[in-house]
């Protein structure tokens, strides 16, 4: 007689694989980019980011300090923001100007204004908003 073996059926708790500092330093390279091309100010780059004006120039001079957990996940959404906004617009500079534009989605706020709420929870709502548009989820 074949004897069953016990399976578990409770997956694994899912736990990203922690982003180290040398990617923290790329991904705020590449942030910098994208802050030219959303043509933020330093005041607003620095509200994203979390961090006093004074920081976010000194970094932008001079290559990042430590990033924190926090900086890494604004950094990270960031990037899935620029990833989404690529993947729906065909033309790189819709998506760029889609940034400030009106959006009804906002209560006819920008999903700059929203973001610029300062809290992390405000760019992750922008990028949930982007990956469910795009068919992310």
């Amino acid at each position: 007689m074949l004897a069953l073996q016990p399976v578990d059926t409770v997956a694994p708790a899912f736990r990203p694989v922690p982003i180290t500092q040398e990617e923290a330093a790329v991904m705020f390279r590449a942030a910098l980019g994208l802050f030219g091309k959303w043509e933020l100010t330093d005041e607003q780059a620095a509200t994203l980011l979390d961090m006093p004006v004074r920081t976010y120039r000194r970094w932008k001079a001079e290559g990042p300090g430590r990033v924190s957990r926090d900086g890494c996940a604004r950094l990270s959404n960031l990037m899935g923001i620029h990833k989404a906004l690529r993947i729906i617009f065909a033309e790189a500079q819709r998506g760029y100007a889609w940034i400030k534009a009106s959006n009804a989605a906002f209560a006819g706020s920008s999903a700059l204004d929203i973001m610029l709420g300062g809290e992390l929870t405000d760019i992750m709502r922008v990028r949930r908003y982007l990956d469910a548009t795009r068919g992310g989820w």
